[in-house]
């Protein structure tokens, strides 16, 4: 199947190999990765950054085999959630930036073109997580409350 925005078909990623119980190898405890990905979330760290962390420091290939929940559950429960997900932050972000060097730079018209497509992919992911009762309906994208929600 090709691209959306380009006519390239791409090729396709990795994928994690079947293992459905905890590794042998692993230390930590559920106890101990619970509160690991709680304190870290309350040092600003979102869920994929957490992740990895656990991959690389504490030697944890996935949370969900060893708790049986994902780390964005494992906030939920302990009320770190954030107000947007994780996605949509990084390509609302992508877009201030964009916008941000198009004011200084009128004429870069592939980079409005990249901008227009940046948008649309935000407005596809907010219809998604509208239909999933992720965001509230109520919740509109413009570039300006983009600039304010990144502020905080």
């Amino acid at each position: 199947m090709a691209r959306m925005h380009a006519r390239r078909k791409g090729k396709s990623g990795s994928r994690r190999p079947m293992v459905k119980e905890k590794p042998a190898w692993v230390a930590m405890s559920e106890k101990e990765i619970t509160d690991t990905v709680v304190r870290l979330a309350k040092a600003g760290n979102p869920p994929p950054v957490i992740g990895t962390i656990l991959r690389d420091q504490y030697a944890v290939p996935d949370t969900k085999l060893i708790t049986g929940k994902n780390i964005t559950k494992i906030l939920e429960e302990n009320n770190i959630k954030s107000e947007i997900p994780t996605d949509l932050r990084g390509l609302i972000k992508k877009a201030v930036n964009l916008s941000d060097h198009l004011a200084s730079n009128p004429k870069d018209f592939s980079n409005k073109r990249g901008l227009a497509l940046i948008e649309s992919k935000i407005r596809r992911l907010v219809r998604y997580y509208k239909k999933t009762n992720v965001l509230p309906d109520d919740w509109n994208y413009s570039l300006e409350n983009a600039r304010l929600l990144l502020s905080r």
